[in-house]
C-alpha cells in the first residue's frame, strides 16, 4: 500500500468506525473466543511479500473483532470504561498521520505548548489552585511511579539516584488496603520494597484511611529508626470507590514532612462537577495528583493527567539532559520528557483540545451527572429486591451488591456463578471484587454513550439470571 491508496481506505475505516460505534450495543459485550483461538487463526510465519488491503481488512473483521471485548459498549459496566468519544478519535487519527515524537519542545513546539495549555484547562475545570502545574502521562501507573520516585528522592536528600538504596535507612510509604495495585508496583520498581508499604486501617462508609491510625504508624516507624517518606491516598478506589479523608490525612503527612500523592484515576473526572468536590476536600494541600481523562471524561486511551504542586521536585528526580537533548537558543521552554519516565512522548494533548472544545465543560458535566443519577436509580431498585443486599453504597456511579436468596449457603460460589452467567449471556458485563473477605459484585456506569435504558436493563438481566440459578 502507498499513500495514493490511503484516502479511499481512510474513508472506509472512518465509515466502519462510525457504524461500529452506532451498532456496538447490538453485540455481546464480552469477547466469546476461547484461549488460543485467535492465535491459531494467525499464520505462524510472517508473509514474504506484501498482501492486498482487502485481504488484511477482511481478516481484521473475521479474526480480530470476534476476540474484542467491547469497551465502547453502552452496557459495559465492568472495570472503569476506557472511553473513545468521537472528537478524541478524530484527534488520534490526525496524530497517527503526522506521528510526531514530542519528547522535547524543539521536536514539536505545538505539542509541548498545547500540553501546557490543556493541563491548565483541566486544572481550572477541577478547581485546583494556581500553584499546580500538569503533565500528561501515559497512565496513572506511570504518574504514581513518578510520585513514588520523587518521595524517595526527597526523603533521601536527593541521593537515591546517585548512591542507590543499599546502606540507606529503610523508607516507609503509607496507603490503605483499598489503593490500586499500581502502588505496589511503584514501590517495587522504586526499590523501596513491598515490606515497606504500610497498609493503614480503614473505617467508615467511604472505606477510607483512619487518620489516627496513620499517625500511629508513622510514629511507630520513627521510634523504630525507620524513615517515613510518603503518603498515597485513594479517591475512588477500583474495588468499591473507597475514598480517604483527604484533608485529615494530608494534615498528618504535613506534620511529619511526607511527600503526598493522590490517586484519583477514575473519580478525578467527576471533580469537574463542583457538587462532587467534597469527596476530596483539602486536595489543594497535596504534592501530586493524578486522574485519567481516558476513563470517565471521554478521551481516548492513553491520557493521564498528573498535577504537581512543585514541578521542580519532579524534574529534579527524573531529568537527565545529554547534549543531544539540549535546546540551544530558546529560553523559558518546558521539555515534558523531564517530567516523565519515558523519553519518548506522544502528542496526547490534541485529543483533549478536540474533546473539551467539542462538548464544553458543561456538556461533559451533564454526562457524568447522568451516569451518577442512573446508577443510583438502579441501586435503589435492586436494593428493594428481597434476594439482594447492597454491600457498599454508591460512590459516584460505583457500588457493590450480593445475591443472598434466603435458603442459600455458599454465597461466594453462588455470586461468582452469577457473574459468570451474566457475562456469558452477553447483554451486560460486570466484575466481582471482595469486601471484608466476601465476594461481591461491582456495578459502575461510565461509558460515554450509555443511556438510562441501558443502565436499567441491568436490573432485568441480573434478576432474571439470578432466578434461573436458584430454580
Amino acid at each position: 500500500m502507498n499513500w495514493n491508496d490511503f484516502a479511499p481506505w481512510g474513508r472506509r475505516v472512518a465509515d466502519w468506525a462510525q457504524e461500529y460505534h452506532q451498532t456496538v450495543g447490538d453485540k455481546p459485550v464480552r469477547a466469546r473466543t476461547r484461549p488460543g483461538e485467535v492465535l491459531n487463526a494467525l499464520p505462524a510465519a510472517p508473509p514474504e511479500g506484501g498482501e492486498d488491503m482487502e485481504a488484511i481488512f477482511a481478516d481484521f473483521e473475521n479474526i480480530v473483532m470476534p476476540g474484542i471485548t467491547h469497551w465502547q459498549h453502552p452496557r459495559f459496566f465492568a472495570y472503569f470504561n476506557s472511553n473513545a468519544a468521537a472528537p478524541s478519535v478524530l484527534a488520534e487519527f490526525l496524530v497517527s498521520a503526522i506521528s510526531p515524537q514530542c519528547m522535547l519542545w524543539q521536536t514539536s513546539p505545538a505539542a509541548t505548548e498545547m500540553e501546557t495549555r490543556m493541563m491548565d484547562w483541566l486544572r481550572q475545570a477541577l478547581g485546583l489552585p494556581d500553584p499546580f502545574a500538569g503533565v500528561i502521562q501515559d497512565s496513572a501507573s506511570s504518574a504514581t511511579l513518578a510520585a513514588v520516585l520523587t518521595m524517595r528522592e526527597k526523603a533521601l536528600n536527593w541521593k537515591g539516584n546517585s548512591e542507590g538504596l543499599p546502606g540507606q535507612t529503610p523508607l516507609r510509604v503509607y496507603a490503605s488496603s483499598e489503593v490500586h495495585t499500581s502502588i505496589d508496583r511503584a514501590i517495587w520498581i522504586a526499590g523501596i520494597g513491598q515490606d515497606n508499604l504500610i497498609r493503614v486501617p480503614i473505617k467508615g462508609e467511604w472505606r477510607g484511611m483512619d487518620p489516627q491510625a496513620l499517625e500511629n504508624a508513622i510514629q511507630s516507624d520513627l521510634d523504630a529508626g525507620l524513615k517515613p517518606a510518603g503518603l498515597i491516598l485513594c479517591v475512588g478506589g477500583t474495588g468499591t470507590g473507597a475514598t480517604d479523608p483527604v484533608r485529615e490525612c494530608l494534615a498528618v503527612a504535613k506534620k511529619y514532612g511526607l511527600y503526598t500523592h493522590i490517586d484519583a484515576a477514575w473519580a478525578g473526572s467527576a471533580m469537574i462537577c463542583p457538587e462532587f468536590r467534597h469527596y476530596w476536600e483539602g486536595v489543594e494541600e497535596a504534592d501530586s495528583i493524578v486522574f485519567n481523562p481516558h476513563k470517565w471524561l471521554g478521551a481516548q486511551f492513553d491520557c493521564s493527567a498528573h498535577f504537581v504542586r512543585d514541578p521542580e521536585d519532579l524534574v529534579k528526580t527524573l531529568a537527565i539532559s545529554p547534549e543531544y537533548l539540549k535546546t540551544h537558543g530558546a529560553e523559558g521552554i518546558i521539555n515534558y520528557s523531564e517530567w516523565s519516565i519515558p523519553l519518548g512522548r506522544r502528542f496526547r494533548a490534541l485529543k483533549l483540545w478536540f474533546l473539551i472544545r467539542a462538548y464544553g465543560l458543561e456538556g461533559l458535566r451533564e454526562r457524568l451527572r447522568n451516569h451518577v443519577a442512573w446508577s443510583q436509580k438502579l441501586h435503589d431498585k435492586l436494593a428493594a429486591h428481597p434476594d439482594f443486599e447492597i454491600v457498599t453504597k454508591p460512590m459516584w456511579s460505583l457500588w457493590t451488591f450480593r445475591f443472598v436468596p434466603n435458603s442459600s449457603t455458599g454465597l461466594d460460589v453462588l455470586n461468582q456463578n452469577l457473574v459468570n452467567e451474566i457475562n456469558d449471556d452477553g447483554r451486560i458485563y460486570l466484575t466481582q471484587t471482595r469486601v471484608d473477605g466476601a465476594l461481591v459484585i461491582r456495578f459502575q456506569t461510565g461509558q460515554f454513550e450509555t443511556t438510562e435504558d441501558d443502565v436499567m436493563m441491568a436490573y432485568d438481566v441480573i434478576t432474571e439470571i439470578a432466578e434461573r440459578l436458584t430454580q
